[in-house]
């Protein structure tokens, strides 16, 4: 059986459907189904995009009726702790609510709260579902993760996971920052940061001054912090050509292909190396959705790539 790894859909409901159509599904009855391919979604299914209900409505039918696969976004992580309660804060929540920072989450979470706000039977219905999707997939052909294949934070947290799924105690101890279980759910939904030398900074795109970047983990060749760096070219400048600590991970050398989301990327889609190939290419900003077409293949191939434009 083939699969096909789809990326980022951010509420893009036309968008999926479209590009379902393309790679040859078709709708039976209410799902959307291939007889010879399943696939497979990297997760972030929510915010940003005008169709939030309708695009979980095509991915869990395509899940329940075992047309599909998923795995659990940073986007979904943070809808289940906006919604759920501190234990420790009675009346607060794990993600805040409050102050400058609750309403930067709000603003970001918005669209999706606009059409479940509501029907909070709908809204909790949905969140219990989002704690039934897997943080990865270790297939035997393939790998699947939302932003980072993480070994060592794979395996810290592989014993308090059922069938890798988070429950309400590893919510909230993921909620608590500088945690160890932070530290492992934050790297494995967006990706491996490392700290920059003392007294380089830089800033991000939103203006902030940041002392952390983020890395390409799969990149065996990066051996510099700038080399290492997912940044436009331009901000990549102010980051110092010198070595990364040895004791950094970075590069994939598994044989097995992986793929993943999350890096907003642009341009023609292509794999980032032999056995590793990231599917978003920014649906949630004007970009397409975009999949990859695996066949069984040990050595990816650019021509893979589907759009939905």
């Amino acid at each position: 059986m083939g699969y096909d790894i789809i990326g980022d859909i951010h509420g893009q409901a036309g968008k999926l459907r479209r590009l379902l159509t393309k790679m040859g599904y078709a709708l039976c009855g209410d799902v959307w189904h291939h007889l010879h391919r399943r696939a497979i979604f990297v997760g972030d299914f929510i915010d940003r995009g005008p169709h939030q209900l309708e695009t979980l409505d095509i991915v869990r039918r395509m899940v329940a009726h075992q047309h599909a696969l998923a795995v659990l976004g940073n986007h979904e992580f943070n809808a289940i702790a906006w919604h759920t309660e501190d234990p420790a804060l009675p009346g607060h929540y794990l993600r805040t609510r409050v102050g400058e920072k609750g309403e930067k989450n709000r603003k970001q979470h918005q669209v999706f709260l606009n059409e479940v706000q509501h029907d909070p039977a709908r809204h909790e219905e949905i969140v219990q579902w989002f704690m039934t999707l897997p943080l990865w997939l270790d297939l035997p052909e393939l790998r699947v993760i939302h932003a980072c294949w993480h070994p060592d934070y794979m395996a810290s947290l592989k014993p308090k996971l059922k069938n890798e799924c988070l429950d309400r105690d590893l919510i909230a101890a993921a909620s608590r920052k500088h945690s160890a279980e932070y530290q492992a759910v934050e790297t494995l939904t967006k990706g491996l940061e490392i700290s920059l030398p003392p007294g380089i900074t830089f800033k991000d795109k939103d203006g902030h001054t940041r002392k952390e970047v983020r890395v390409r983990w799969w990149d065996t060749e990066a051996k510099t912090f700038r080399q290492a760096a997912v940044l436009p070219e331009e901000s990549a400048k102010a980051i110092p050509d010198l070595p990364i600590p040895p004791s950094t991970l970075i590069g994939y050398t598994s044989e097995k292909p992986v793929f993943f989301g999350h890096y907003w990327r642009t341009g023609t889609p292509r794999v980032l190396a032999p056995n590793v190939a990231c599917v978003d290419y920014s649906a949630g900003h004007g970009g397409p959705l975009v999949a990859y077409q695996w066949d069984g293949e040990s050595t990816l191939n650019d021509s893979h790539f589907v759009t939905s434009d």
